[in-house]
């Protein structure tokens, strides 16, 4: 058994008569004979220092090259009151000598958890959490999507020289606003996302920015310019594949975090990302019947 220096051992009790069995966990394994279990798990690079009655801390595996080895992030709680002293949790020591903590390990960005106790010498540094990356996290789980294309539509019929007017359908993932948090080692970073523009590339080499989700058309209209969102097209698609134009539209989402739980409270940033849509418009010219 190495020490805890280099990896957390808990020791749990096995009931009945089993093989010795080895499996993959959190940055180690799980041996099993007939009537003792020892989990092993390397403990990760550790920085900083604990303060108070409780620590948290962000632990990942490294590799010689500077580059993650271990896939799980774990943070550690001390328990309050701790085991008593009878408890396999000491692993053979003392109470006093060293402390047991809960440890908590998430596998990369997935909903995988492993909750265990272990004994640790010294407290665990506190979590060095860039609120960046938990920004980041948020904004992974809003799933953005790219613009939901009211107009135009691929079944739609459009002529040359007669105004194309352009609009979006509005929700939470595909224009906003849309908001979730991210936790970690204590910090917990909430952001909110909506879109800024829409970027319309048209297919004819012109490309149209538009402030808004557009607006919808209506008969009462008639042949007249959108007032926010809209083009003419001045030749046909005979040309193009598919005698069609190819329509790119391009969300860029603003999005603002904040810093609401933990150390930093009330940093603020701000992120940016894209996201694309694609449709496939035909344009004909106007026919006219004597």
């Amino acid at each position: 058994m190495r020490t805890a220096a280099a990896a957390g051992v808990a020791v749990l009790t096995v009931l009945g008569t089993a093989p010795t069995a080895v499996s993959d966990g959190p940055g180690g394994s799980v041996e099993c004979d007939v009537f003792i279990c020892e989990v092993e798990a390397d403990a990760p690079g550790r920085t900083g220092s604990s303060t108070g009655s409780s620590a948290g801390t962000t632990a990942q595996g490294s590799a010689g090259n500077g580059t993650s080895s271990n896939p799980w992030t774990c943070t550690y709680q001390l328990l309050a009151p701790q085991p008593p002293a009878d408890s396999l949790d000491w692993e053979g020591h003392r109470p006093g000598d060293g402390a047991v903590y809960e440890q908590t390990c998430h596998y990369l960005d997935s909903d995988n958890t492993v909750v265990r106790n272990q004994w640790l010498d010294e407290p665990p540094p506190a979590a060095a959490v860039d609120p960046v990356d938990l920004a980041q996290r948020a904004v992974d789980k809003m799933k953005l999507a790219g613009p939901d294309i009211a107009s135009p539509r691929g079944a739609g019929k459009y002529l040359v020289g007669m105004p194309m007017w352009m609009w979006v359908n509005r929700s939470a993932t595909t224009y906003g606003p849309n908001t979730a948090s991210a936790s970690a080692g204590g910090v917990t970073v909430t952001a909110t996302a909506k879109v800024a523009k829409i970027v319309w590339a048209m297919g004819d080499g012109t490309n149209v920015t538009c402030h808004g989700p557009g607006t919808r058309y209506t008969a009462a209209a008639g042949k007249s310019t959108s007032p926010t969102c809209g083009h003419t097209y001045m030749r046909t698609s005979a040309d193009q594949p598919e005698s069609r134009y190819q329509v790119t539209a391009t969300s860029t989402w603003a999005i603002d975090w904040q810093v609401t739980t933990g150390g930093g409270g009330g940093q603020t940033g701000q992120l940016t990302e894209t996201r694309q849509t694609q449709t496939q418009v035909p344009l004909q010219e106007l026919q006219v019947l004597n």
